[in-house]
């Protein structure tokens, strides 16, 4: 199995605290459902810059690392993502070991 860095982009935060504790609900049920596929579960991030580049705005909102037999496999694991439902994106990549 290969681990699998899913890059969240964009999705809205909840406004009220019912609201984050249904979204927080929902990230639990899906990283249920991934069971012992979830590596490290992430965190949502404070804040991001792009150092570089031409890139344009689309700042990071949070990570997880994820075990996957492919890129197909983690591609329909992000597809359960919550983010997605809240209007943002899931970026899908392969780690690849360098140990040295």
């Amino acid at each position: 199995m290969a681990k699998y860095l899913f890059v969240y982009h964009g999705g809205s935060m909840a406004a009220t605290d019912e609201e984050r504790q249904e979204a927080m609900a929902r990230w639990g049920a899906w990283f249920g459902e991934l069971g012992s596929a979830v590596v490290d579960a992430g965190a949502p991030f404070a804040g991001t810059q792009t150092v570089g580049g031409d890139a344009g705005p689309n700042p990071a909102t949070g990570y997880s690392v994820i075990e996957a037999s492919s890129l197909d496999d983690a591609l329909a694991k992000a597809q359960g993502s919550p983010v997605i439902a809240s209007g943002g994106t899931v970026e899908v990549g392969e780690c690849i070991d360098v140990s040295m």
